[in-house]
């Protein structure tokens, strides 16, 4: 008929759940009275670029050629089982890296889950984005209580919506930057278990302080970059034991404070893959993680994150944690690089096995790092 629509302008298109939701009412007003969140958006704490001019073309033809980015085996998993984790740490701190960034600490009596991600795929979509290249140890839902879950940003591949789901039933609480709390209420997880923090701030829940730490990096989780979500590192500090996650994050000056602040720490979980020359500056190196973990003080035990699990860079399977333990030697610091899903103690680590080098794709060898990229930003974000 003349003057109706078109029929493809009356199709409804549903917005997938794993988009999240944008903050409303007062959380929205709380994160325009951010000092950090400047005309419209979030900004970092140094002039950031996310990517270099000409990255995406030159991206596209490092994908193409790239070897070795997987592994040639099947990735060793230590299969985790709640008898393990029902034998408390000897020191009062026990850490289990479960792959990727997604590491369960249990500090004096209370189990804290960093960033969890378990599904197949860090996508909004089934069927479509980087998959696991080893499973995940244990199965979430017998993992056994949580009592705090620490999300740094919104990311697929550290914020995972069918884990935070099965962890409402935990009974856990939620410690999120500011914005991401939108998110998980869009999910399910009751509001009054959602504590969203800005840079700086701390809160006491489950009788450890939690504080949301700066970084360098970014948010996105429709199809845009996000404006109103904030990223960031954490601390979590008990009586007698402190920790560091570095969520994602390039390298910038803030660590030091950081350290002097909060630590000095018995360990950090600090990102060391996923890095490139066509984003230098929202993803450290392994030398500039080892540089981080350094400024935050010294005595710490060194915990490389954000490897192994999914490819998402050009760089080689392995040599996130070569690079790491060439630099970690050079500057006199422990490394733990256990088999994902095996708990150690930080006040027991001895020399790292290198289980890694029985699955790569070539012989190891020794890698010369590039020179870091540190260009004038063109815009802050």
């Amino acid at each position: 008929m003349p003057g109706s629509r078109p029929w493809y302008s009356r199709v409804t298109v549903r917005r997938p759940d794993a988009f999240g939701a944008e903050p409303t009412g007062a959380r929205l007003a709380r994160i325009e009275r951010s000092p950090n969140f400047v005309d419209g958006s979030f900004r970092n704490p140094v002039p950031t670029r996310r990517l270099v001019e000409g990255a995406l073309v030159a991206g596209l033809r490092a994908g193409v050629t790239k070897q070795g980015s997987k592994p040639a085996g099947t990735v060793p998993v230590h299969p985790l089982t709640t008898g393990e984790l029902a034998v408390p740490p000897d020191s009062g701190l026990r850490l289990t890296w479960m792959g990727h960034a997604t590491v369960l600490a249990e500090i004096q009596g209370r189990r804290v889950l960093f960033d969890p991600v378990w599904g197949e795929r860090c996508s909004p979509f089934a069927g479509f984005g980087p998959r696991r290249l080893h499973p995940a140890p244990i199965p979430l839902a017998e993992l056994g209580p949580v009592d705090v879950v620490v999300v740094s940003h919104d990311h697929y591949d550290h914020l995972d919506m069918g884990a935070i789901r099965t962890l409402i039933r935990s009974g856990a609480d939620f410690a999120v930057p500011l914005g991401v709390g939108a998110h998980l209420e869009h999910w399910g997880v009751p509001a009054d278990r959602i504590t969203e923090l800005d840079w700086n701030e701390s809160a006491r829940i489950a009788g450890l302080t939690l504080t949301a730490t700066p970084a360098r990096h970014y948010c996105a989780r429709g199809l845009r970059t996000g404006t109103h979500q904030l990223w960031a590192s954490w601390v979590v500090a008990g009586a007698e034991h402190r920790l560091f996650h570095s969520g994602d994050t390039g390298y910038f000056p803030g660590f030091a404070a950081i350290g002097a602040e909060h630590g000095p720490f018995d360990a950090t979980m600090m990102q060391v893959g996923a890095y490139s020359e066509f984003w230098p500056e929202v993803h450290m190196t392994p030398e500039e993680g080892v540089r981080a973990h350094g400024d935050l003080g010294d005595g710490a035990v060194l915990l490389p994150i954000h490897w192994a699990t999914f490819d998402l860079a050009p760089h080689r399977w392995e040599e996130p944690i070569e690079r790491t333990l060439v630099a970690a030697a050079a500057a006199g610091i422990a490394v733990a690089a256990p088999i994902p899903g095996r708990p150690f103690e930080p006040a027991a680590v001895t020399e790292a096995e290198p289980w890694w080098r029985t699955v790569c794709a070539a012989p190891a060898a020794p890698v010369t790092p590039p020179e870091p990229d540190h260009r004038p930003e063109q815009v802050r974000v």
